[in-house]
């Protein structure tokens, strides 16, 4: 005899999405507008809730694409929130994914009908429930993933200079980074593959364009990329 689960028992469960982006200066986070309660007109990350024919990392894809307009994006699980106040409407428990854009790339096909907006990392404004938790944590394991995968590139140009690269991880780090030496460590990696083109906007003699040459990371062994800075 099969017992039926307790009906009383109801849970909710969501997900919730921190999506990054970088504009080649600012790393930035993209945030909503709640257009209902509870806390209407207050800043927010993109969630849903699950359904039932759903996997966790299925409603997260979907939540995103609907922001976004893309599928094939970096996309990572996070963390689960099961406090049992975090939502003042019922008892929901949320599990927390990350992704990482290019801004030049997607902005356009973000959604207007979402009240999106992007906002720099110091400029956050204090976000619903325990989102503030959830942006944290996100950063942190943002921060840890760049230094040991190669991940950081899908925030840049398919194209980019070594100071692009380095804004890039700069902005990441949160801290000013030695020129010499990141150049000299990103260049040990052997993980770009340096072109002909260059940039010329930032000067009159412009500046060489890179490429991720992620082939060849691929066919190493041990897929090395070890970035401490």
């Amino acid at each position: 005899m099969i017992i039926g689960y307790n009906p009383e028992d109801k849970v909710y469960l969501a997900v919730d999405c921190i999506i990054f982006g970088f504009d080649n200066e600012d790393l930035k986070v993209l945030l909503i507008q709640r257009d209902f309660e509870p806390e209407q007109g207050k800043w927010s990350l993109m969630g849903g809730f699950l359904k039932q024919n759903e996997t966790l990392d299925d409603a997260a894809a979907r939540v995103l694409h609907r922001l976004t307009g893309v599928h094939d994006i970096y996309l990572e699980q996070l963390y689960t929130f099961s406090e049992v106040d975090r939502d003042p409407v019922a008892r929901t428990i949320s599990t927390s994914y990350y992704a990482i854009i290019n801004i030049e790339k997607y902005n356009e096909k973000i959604s207007k009908k979402t009240n999106a907006k992007w906002f720099s990392l110091s400029e956050v404004p204090q976000l619903i429930f325990d989102h503030d938790d959830m942006l944290d944590k996100a950063i942190k394991r943002l921060r840890r993933r760049t230094s040991i995968n190669p991940i950081g590139f899908e925030l840049l140009p398919e194209k980019f200079t070594m100071r692009q690269l380095q804004k890039l991880y700069e902005a990441i780090l949160n801290k000013e980074l030695d020129k010499r030496n990141f150049v000299n460590k990103i260049n040990s990696m052997d993980v770009l593959i340096k072109l002909k083109e260059k940039d010329m906007s930032s000067s009159t003699k412009g500046s060489f364009l890179y490429i991720f040459n992620e082939e060849q990371y691929n066919a190493k062994q041990d897929n090395h990329f070890y970035l401490k800075l």
